[in-house]
């Protein structure tokens, strides 16, 4: 038997190999697939099936792009929303992979397709060796149950309840479990930062196993997690398996040509916070490398995309980023980075920083914008008078804030990061006097200094 976990970063994602005599399938992958060919050359295995969970909503899946390259058959539920699959499986009915059997489960909650699959080994055949659950069963947390209809968040949270109880649960406690995701996902809320863990861990901790059916219902509907605008789209290609990857290399442009070709889109500067504010290009977007996979979703997908990267791997890294999530019109990237940009003495613009025991000192004199999640801000505490809006939401509804262009505007978030693209984002609208909270409530907090809880 042969087993692997293939994490990507940015988007929290993990797709499973799991091969025996030769035989593999892969659960979940993405659609850059390069790296699950070259593992499953280096192990010399051949791919049989590529095994959903279900509908992936916060990337774009690689199965149509699998299918096509090796002929493994794509097998999922019987839901008709998997009608693109060469293999439906009945709840309960079985896959042979080797001398492994694999058992469908029908799991809604998360979704209504949603299914997991256990996995019996030849010579333990009643007792589940593992069970890769999708976004019904997460390390310490649940799949979110409002995806599919905000107004039935409640109803779905109860299937997903019976769904564990009846199905996953009754596997066993000696059964690892196999999450689609991990830590930082936006299909969770407070997924566990951990790689392994087991039903028997999950029934002792996990909120969907100590709690009664109507206080996790309650729980889930009480749950407020943003809900990206890329998540239509992935839900759209994904009912072909999503689409092949552009293989094309993302060309290099000069700072002349990166200039009249960014009027016709958006610039992304994928540099850290901190180069960001001593320079950048004005109206860029400042979102760094490894919240690409994220954060990018909130940019528009009509216009091209101009790329600022510290260099040639930092390129390939934000392009399969963006790609993975659907971004596919990427019009090139700044060669030599921003330093050529400034030696051509093109616009430059700047953006000023604030660390917390200065802000602390002059409170009064700045309007605090605290762009983290609402859980986080109202949980975790913020500083005494900050205004909240999700970062991203502050582009659409920047309106609302009723933000005084003339008066100092610092922007907070866990470190600075999500305070960046904040940043920007006001810059972008004509907000010159913004700071960005270095350290963010992070520091904060291990200062010491004042926090309200009082979710006002």
């Amino acid at each position: 038997m042969f087993f692997d976990r293939i994490k990507t970063l940015g988007i929290a994602q993990v797709t499973y190999l799991i091969a025996d005599a030769g035989e593999a399938a892969l659960v979940d992958p993405c659609r850059d697939v390069d790296k699950y060919l070259t593992l499953l050359r280096e192990n010399e295995l051949t791919l049989r099936y590529v095994v959903e969970t279900h509908r992936q909503e916060d990337f774009e899946m690689g199965g149509a792009a699998l299918r096509r390259l090796t002929g493994a058959e794509i097998v999922a539920g019987s839901h008709e929303l998997f009608d693109h699959a060469d293999a439906r499986l009945r709840d309960r009915e079985t896959l042979q992979l080797g001398s492994l059997r694999l058992r469908a489960l029908h799991t809604p909650g998360h979704t209504p397709e949603s299914m997991c699959y256990a996995v019996f080994l030849a010579d333990s055949a009643d007792r589940a060796w593992g069970v890769f659950t999708g976004d019904a069963l997460f390390m310490g947390d649940t799949g979110r149950t409002d995806l599919t209809d905000p107004g039935r968040t409640a109803e779905n949270a109860g299937l997903l309840y019976d769904s564990l109880h009846n199905k996953v649960f009754p596997l066993g406690d000696q059964a690892q479990i196999f999450p689609a995701h991990g830590a930082g996902s936006a299909c969770g809320g407070n997924v566990a930062d951990r790689d392994y863990s087991t039903i028997g861990i999950e029934r002792a901790a996990n909120a969907a196993a100590v709690m009664t059916r109507d206080a996790f219902v309650s729980h889930k509907a009480h749950e407020r997690i943003a809900r990206p605008p890329y998540f239509t789209l992935m839900e759209e290609v994904n009912l072909k398996a999503g689409r092949p990857l552009d293989e094309r290399p993302v060309s290099w442009l000069t700072p002349t040509v990166f200039q009249e070709r960014r009027r016709e889109g958006v610039v992304i500067d994928a540099r850290a916070p901190e180069a960001f504010a001593g320079g950048h290009l004005p109206g860029s977007y400042s979102i760094w490398l490894t919240g690409l996979g994220r954060y990018g979703g909130w940019i528009s997908y009509e216009a091209p995309i101009g790329l600022i990267v510290d260099g040639p791997a930092e390129l390939i890294e934000a392009r399969l980023a963006l790609a993975r999530i659907g971004h596919d019109n990427i019009m090139g990237a700044l060669a030599k980075g921003f330093e050529a940009w400034r030696d051509a003495g093109l616009p430059i613009e700047t953006s000023a920083t604030i660390v917390p025991d200065q802000l602390q000192a002059a409170n009064n004199q700045y309007t605090i914008l605290d762009v983290r999640e609402i859980n986080e801000f109202e949980d975790e505490g913020h500083i005494p008078g900050a205004q909240h809006i999700f970062v991203g939401d502050l582009e659409s509804r920047l309106g609302e804030l009723g933000l005084r262009k003339d008066m100092p505007l610092v922007v907070t978030c866990s470190v600075g990061h999500r305070a960046s693209l904040g940043v920007s984002i006001l810059q972008r609208n004509g907000y010159s006097n913004v700071f960005n909270l270095l350290g963010g409530m992070t520091a904060w907090r291990k200062l010491g200094l004042a926090l309200d809880r009082d979710g006002s």
